[in-house]
């Protein structure tokens, strides 16, 4: 869900890159702004590599239904903020969770995951329980017994990102060699921003849709495929 952005994101991202080649005053500038459309100016900034404008523009998102394991990933994109739902004070008793979907799909493997998350979850509540029972505070029983929590525990974060550190979150999640759930992430982000600044995330995709795949023997071989989904069907 995108729940902020700034307001006209491209023009703010225009005016900060005429700022730069221009003595006029910024009023000046920013009334050119207005006057002009802005989908040629930025296009060509992004293909010269001039991307520090397109920091003054910046994207929040809240994200539930997600794993552990992917927000892992995600928190790694350092020139991001994050607030993440607490395992230390929120209650994971009968925690929710997400199946991978190749275990998903097969049956015993699905029981015997089931089964797993099953017996942690009751595990979770036994040691909970025991530690107040002990005498320690709720908060000190959760952030005790969450050591036993996987990393299928499904969670609830809020994301902002420049448009800066959002193309290079594409480049890198939305590759075919990505982790599947946060490549279905980023690519949900990707349909929610392009609309909004449709001159910046024109391009938005993998390094292979504009260039060469950098994966070298680990390609997926699916080049053509790929520039046509983000060039042509996203």
């Amino acid at each position: 869900m995108l729940v902020s952005y700034s307001p006209e994101p491209e023009k703010t991202i225009s005016a900060a890159a005429r700022l730069c080649y221009s003595p006029a005053d910024a009023e000046d500038i920013l009334s050119k702004v207005e006057d002009n459309d802005q989908q040629d100016f930025l296009e060509k900034l992004t293909a010269v590599g001039h991307m520090s404008p397109v920091e003054h523009a910046s994207f929040t998102f809240v994200v539930e239904g997600i794993s552990r394991a992917c927000s892992h990933q995600l928190v790694r994109h350092r020139l991001a903020s994050y607030s993440q739902q607490s395992q230390r004070y929120v209650n994971e008793e009968g925690f929710d969770y997400l199946i991978p979907p190749l275990i998903k799909e097969d049956t015993e493997m699905r029981a015997l995951f089931e089964h797993v998350m099953e017996h942690i979850q009751k595990s979770y509540s036994f040691l909970a329980e025991k530690l107040v029972q002990k005498g320690y505070s709720t908060e000190s029983a959760r952030e005790d017994a969450r050591f036993v929590l996987p990393n299928a525990t499904e969670t609830k974060i809020m994301v902002t990102m420049n448009a800066r550190e959002l193309l290079h979150f594409f480049r890198q999640r939305l590759c075919n060699r990505a982790q599947w759930e946060i490549r279905a992430m980023a690519l949900a982000m990707l349909k929610l921003v392009k609309p909004i600044a449709p001159a910046i995330f024109r391009n938005a995709g993998p390094p292979c849709v504009k260039g060469k795949c950098p994966e070298g023997l680990r390609t997926c071989g699916k080049v053509e495929e790929v520039r046509a989904l983000f060039l042509h069907g996203s």
